[in-house]
Formats: structure tokens, sequence, C-alpha cells
């Protein structure tokens, strides 16, 4: 057996009113002046007031860095760097979905790891040398599961391109999954964010690195996330908690395995057009599920049945795989997920290049199925 690496939070709250536990974190490990991480219309919608407020009734001081965008940018995370700097914090509180907390990771190494202050070079497997400044992650999205991952995602924008990160530096030492938080996302994001999360445990299992512990933990999570994602959309509280969980759980999995060739295709669309990563992953899974079909073995078997497909006891393998593509697929159109990429804004004439670049993604070589630049261009083009 190969040696395998597990990389987990140092400590993580789950439940609605977990975010009561900041405080108590914060006195505990010494901390004297965060910077809040977050993105103006949580600021807005007072989301991040629930969390200020705590610090405030423990006299804890802290500054706002709300100059994040969805999909970051290198410009993001360098004026994030500037913001830690003048604040002088020795910690960090992000508080968003997957971009405020990429972007407080990113921000957390280079505070330590002054040499990749250009962000660029951080791409891939970084030499960094020193944890990242700490960092507390308050998820407000059930979907990217960045508060328990050691990957973070930037955007370069001169160059179309979004590039990963992976470092076991960056994690966050703790992190708060509470629900309370996430009430208020409306139903789109709450709908692409969440197949975001189905996506991750359905890669996670799949992808070449997977084995036992992890295959454990995507399991649960499609299984929570089969069961929960439709009533989370609708706005119940209890399906909340529940994707809240189920997306943790996958990010427990994927983070130490990888991924495959839906994250390394939604990539360039992001970077290109700047469609939110979840709705690019959503549209894209059932399609790169069926093209990987015959090389999971009998992994599908265990995707329909967590994704509550009746009658597969009697079915062929061959039914199975299709069974479980077409509840995948159901589930994205239960949720509103757009189920083309021309909807997307994708162009024909910029496919050869998009394809080029989904190529080179790191997550793409965990995918069960090898893919060339060839194949994935007419992948492409079959969703237009």
């Amino acid at each position: 057996m190969s040696v395998n690496r597990m990389v987990l939070n140092e400590t993580s709250y789950f439940g609605k009113g977990a975010i009561k536990e900041v405080a108590i974190e914060v006195k505990k490990r010494g901390f004297k002046k965060a910077l809040v991480v977050t993105d103006k219309g949580l600021v807005k919608f007072e989301v991040v007031k629930k969390v200020t407020t705590v610090l405030d009734e423990a006299g804890l001081s802290y500054e706002i860095y709300d100059g994040v965008v969805p999909n970051p940018t290198i410009a993001d995370v360098q004026a994030g760097v500037k913001a830690c700097k003048a604040a002088k914090a020795d910690y960090i509180v992000a508080i968003g979905g997957g971009s405020p907390i990429d972007t407080a990771k990113a921000i957390g190494i280079i505070i330590k790891n002054p040499k990749f202050e250009d962000v660029v070079s951080l791409e891939g497997v970084a030499d960094t040398k020193n944890p990242a400044l700490p960092i507390m992650a308050i998820p407000t999205t059930s979907g990217t599961a960045a508060e328990v991952t050691i990957n973070y995602v930037i955007t370069d924008e001169s160059n179309h391109r979004k590039f990963v990160c992976v470092d076991p530096h960056d994690i966050p030492i703790v992190a708060f999954v509470d629900s309370d938080m996430m009430m208020g996302m409306p139903k789109g994001l709450c709908a692409s964010t969440g197949m975001d999360a189905l996506t991750h445990a359905i890669e996670g299992y799949i992808t070449k690195g997977a084995w036992e512990m992890t295959d454990m933990l995507h399991i649960k999570a499609i299984k929570i996330i089969g069961h929960s994602l439709r009533d989370s959309v609708s706005g119940k509280q209890k399906a909340r908690e529940e994707m809240a969980l189920g997306q943790y759980v996958a990010g427990m999995g994927f983070s130490n395995v990888g991924l495959g060739l839906v994250h390394g295709m939604a990539h360039p669309l992001s970077a290109w057009y700047n469609i939110p990563h979840g709705v690019a992953c959503a549209t894209l899974l059932p399609l790169i599920m069926d093209y990987n079909k015959d090389f999971t073995d009998k992994k599908y078997l265990d995707i329909a049945v967590n994704m509550n497909v009746e009658g597969v006891e009697t079915m062929s393998l061959s039914e199975v795989r299709d069974a479980a593509v077409q509840a995948v697929k159901q589930l994205g159109i239960d949720v509103g997920i757009p189920q083309n990429i021309s909807e997307l804004g994708v162009k024909i004439e910029d496919i050869p290049q998009i394809a080029e670049d989904a190529f080179r993604d790191v997550c793409t070589p965990g995918n069960p199925r090898d893919a060339s630049v060839e194949e994935i261009s007419e992948l492409y083009k079959s969703m237009l």
C-alpha cells in the first residue's frame, strides 16, 4: 500500500451558533488583532456584523478588508497583504465563500513567506517554509469547503487564467461551520455552491489518488448532498445545516487526494468569462461523469445508491453508470443549473485556447480517464 497523507483543521466547530466560539478561540491563543477578510456584499447585508459583534463584545480588535471579488485576482491578494501589514494583524478572520477564504490563504502565506509576494509563484505546490498567518475561517456558502482544504485558486487577469495553489501551510487553524451564516444565500448561490460540493465529492471519489479513508468521506458527502440540496435551495434551515456539514466532509476528502477534469475545465471558464466557479462545475459535471464512466469500476453503483436511485439491484453495471449520471443531471436541473455553456457566454472561437488551459490545469491529471487537448475541446463543443 502506498503512503497516503491527511491534512485537516486543527479545530472545527459545527452547528447553529458556532461563531460564538470565535472569541474563545482567539483569547485562548493569545491573538491581539485580526484582519477580517471578506467582500462588500457580506458587509452590506450585515453578515460580517454577526461575527464582528462577537469580537466587539469580547473587546477584540480588528480591521476589515472587504476588497475581495468573485474569482479573486492577484491584485486583490496584494491589496489584502498591504491591509494586513497596515493593520499589524497577527491573525486573519476569513468570512465568506471560497473567494474570501482563498484570498485570506494567499494573504496569510505571503505575510509569512514574503518571497512569494508576486502571488503567481505560489502556483502548484510552492516551496513555502512557514505556516500562514493563523486563519480562522467562517464559510457563508455550502460548497467550496475552503475552510478545510489545503488548496486555493487565484485569477491571473492579464493572462485569462486561474491557477491552483496546493499548500498544507495554508489550511485555516480553526473553522466555524455555522448554518446561521449560510441562511442569507440566495437560491442561485445555494444551488451552484451545493453542486460544487457534489462535484468535489464525486471527483474526489473517482480521482486517481482516492483511497479508503477519502472514499469513506466522499460517499458520506454524496449521500448528504444528494438528500438535502433541493430542500437547502428552497431555504429550509435543517437542509442548510445538512449541506454545511456535507460540503465540509467532501472538503476533508478531496483536499487530500485532488479532483479531476470537471475542475480542470471549469477553471478556464471562470477565468475567461468570470463565470461563478460553482456554476461552471455544476454545468460540466454530468458530461464529464459520462465521459469517465467506463473508467470507474463499480464506484458509480455507490454514487447511484447514495443519490437514492431506485432499482439499482436489477441493473447491469452499464445501466447503473448511466443512472448515476442521470441522477446528478436531474439534481442540477431541479435546482436551476444551466445545461449548456452557451448560456454562460462561452464562444466557440475561444475553445482551442480554453482547452489548452484546461489540459494544463493542476486538477486535470487526477481524472480517472486521461484526456487530450483535442478531446477536451470536443467536450466543450458538445456543451455549446
